[in-house]
C-alpha cells in the first residue's frame, strides 16, 4: 500500500476519534453517549470503500454490516450472562457468541429489510435483556489505555479492512466491521474496576449505542447506489445523529421517572 493511499486513513482516523473523544468528555454524558453510538469506526471504512472500491460493493458491504450488529447484540447478551464469572471467561463467550452469529448470517441471504428487521430485533431484544442497576459514574480519569486504544483501531480497522477489501469480498468486510474490540475491552476495563454491573451497563450501552450505527448503514446500503456518495453519507450521518437523540431523549425520561417535571417533559415529548 502507497503512502498517498495509506496517509487519509491514518488522518482521518485519529482526527475522528480524537476530536470525537475530546468533544465527549469536554461538554459530558449527554455529548458523549451521542458520540459513541456514531459509526466512529465502521464509517469510515464504509467511506473508503466506497471511494477505492465503487459504491455497489461498499452498499453490500453496508448491508452485511448490519448481519455484524446482529451479532454485536450476541455479543453483548453473551458477556452479561457469564459476567458473574471471571473477564477473560465472560469476554471468551461474548466473542464465542459474535463468531457464531456471523458466521450463520454469512450463510444467508436476506433482503435489505429483513436484514434491518432481524438487527433491530436482536438489539431491542438485547438491550431488554441485559438487566442492570443505574448507578452514578466513578469519579475518576479515563485509563491511560483509551484514547491510544480507540485511535489505534479506528486506525488499523481502516486499513486492515479496506487494504483486505478487494481479497475477502464485500461480505466478509461487513461483517468484520463492527468487530467489538474496544466494546469488549471497556466492559472488560469496567468489570474490573467496578464489578459486574458496572459491565452490563457498558453492554446495554453499547446496543442502545448500535440503533444509531445500524440507522447509518441502512441509510448507506439503501442510497449509496442511487444517490453518490456526498449524499448518502450526509444521509447517513443525519439518520445516525437523529437516531442518537431519540434513543437519548427516551433514555432520560426513563432514568428519572421520579420528577414531576420529568414526567411532564417526557409526555411533551411524546405527545
Amino acid at each position: 500500500m502507497s503512502m498517498d493511499a495509506l496517509l487519509p486513513k491514518v488522518v482521518l482516523g485519529t482526527l475522528t476519534i480524537v476530536t470525537a473523544t475530546s468533544a465527549a468528555r469536554r461538554w459530558g454524558p449527554v455529548v458523549g453517549g451521542s458520540i459513541a453510538g456514531l459509526p466512529l469506526t465502521s464509517g469510515p471504512v464504509s467511506l473508503f470503500l466506497a471511494l477505492e472500491q465503487g459504491p455497489v460493493f461498499a452498499a453490500r458491504s453496508a448491508h452485511a454490516t448490519l448481519h455484524g450488529l446482529a451479532a454485536v447484540a450476541g455479543f453483548c447478551v453473551a458477556y452479561a450472562a457469564a459476567a458473574r464469572r471471571s473477564p477473560p471467561a465472560a469476554l471468551a463467550g461474548g466473542l464465542a457468541a459474535y463468531g457464531g452469529i456471523a458466521a450463520l448470517l454469512s450463510r444467508t441471504s436476506l433482503p435489505l429489510s429483513a436484514s434491518a428487521a432481524l438487527t433491530g430485533s436482536l438489539l431491542a431484544a438485547g438491550a431488554w435483556a441485559i438487566h442492570a442497576p443505574e448507578a452514578d459514574a466513578p469519579d475518576r480519569a479515563p485509563p491511560a489505555w483509551d484514547l491510544p486504544l480507540r485511535t489505534g483501531t479506528t486506525v488499523a480497522l481502516l486499513i486492515v479492512l479496506t487494504h483486505a477489501a478487494a481479497h475477502v469480498g464485500p461480505d466478509m468486510v461487513g461483517l468484520l466491521s463492527p468487530l467489538p474490540v474496544v466494546s469488549g475491552l471497556l466492559a472488560i476495563f469496567a468489570h474490573v474496576q467496578d464489578g459486574t454491573a458496572a459491565a452490563r451497563r457498558v453492554l446495554r450501552g453499547v446496543l442502545v449505542g448500535s440503533f444509531a450505527f445500524a440507522s447509518f448503514f441502512l441509510a448507506v446500503a439503501g442510497l449509496l447506489p442511487i444517490a453518490g456518495i456526498v449524499a448518502t453519507y450526509a444521509v447517513a450521518t443525519a439518520a445516525a445523529l437523529l437516531t442518537q437523540v431519540v434513543a437519548l431523549l427516551q433514555r432520560r425520561c426513563g432514568d428519572r421517572p421520579g420528577t414531576d417535571a420529568s414526567t411532564r417533559r417526557c409526555a411533551t415529548r411524546r405527545a
